[in-house]
């Protein structure tokens, strides 16, 4: 027997996704392209939220930003997430009052990419604005010190930057590739003891897969973390034969 819930207009969206707003073309592979995933899921535009303030890590954004985390919790999804992994600073505060898990930022994926790569490795971290990816950010999601990190940012470069930074409305992505593959390699020529990859930003996971076969590296990015709570928010059957 099924039973409606009080003000929930639509079923079966499990993961919500707050989204920046911004000017940008969301391509397959970016967070916020439902297409992404094979799964449903519900979005919701945090209204005056733009990336420069995300990256400016501004306070105010948390009101706008807890009110539509409470809106999608109210249309039924059992978790909520974000499209900027600079939504960090919000983190333990949204998710102390959220009554569904938060996971607002590729970032919190960190601990545990640490734990399964071992001592003495290093993580390399590909961010939209390195200068911005600061230790205050960083303790927001549990990581106590970066001697562990290797950080690089794309902000310099112009591709990635006018469309993502400076919302031109234009994305090529083939040079955003390009550009990624090339900040990944010299990540990694740079620190030999890398020895996996993070892409912080939640535009960067279409390069994914040319990153990995740049680095022969695992890669880790929003996407990887949104399928795997997924994962344990919607559990299937299994069959089989034995």
């Amino acid at each position: 027997m099924y039973r409606a819930r009080s003000g929930q207009a639509s079923y079966g969206e499990a993961i919500g996704i707050l989204l920046l707003d911004s000017f940008t073309p969301f391509i397959p592979g970016d967070v916020a392209n439902a297409t992404t995933y094979d799964f449903p899921v519900r979005f919701k535009k945090v209204g005056g939220l733009t990336t420069k303030r995300a990256l400016a890590k501004d306070p105010t954004a948390f009101e706008p930003l807890l009110a539509a985390a409470e809106e999608l919790a109210g249309q039924g999804v059992r978790a909520v997430t974000g499209d900027c992994g600079f939504l960090a600073l919000h983190q333990r505060r949204l998710a102390a009052l959220l009554e569904v898990p938060v996971f607002l930022s590729s970032l919190l994926q960190i601990p545990f990419i640490s734990a399964i790569i071992g001592p003495d490795r290093m993580v390399g971290v590909i961010t939209a604005d390195s200068a911005s990816l600061d230790e205050m950010l960083l303790a927001a999601v549990g990581v106590e010190s970066a001697e562990s990190l290797v950080i690089r940012g794309m902000e310099d470069l112009p591709g990635f930057s006018e469309a993502v930074i400076e919302e031109a409305g234009v994305l090529d992505s083939d040079q955003v590739e390009q550009d990624t593959v090339s900040v990944a390699q010299e990540l990694v020529e740079d620190e030999p003891g890398v020895r996996a990859v993070l892409l912080e930003c939640s535009c960067l996971p279409p390069y994914g897969r040319a990153v990995q076969e740049a680095v022969g590296l695992p890669v880790f990015d929003y996407v990887t973390m949104i399928n795997y709570v997924h994962s344990a928010l919607i559990k299937r059957r299994f069959d089989g034969e034995m």
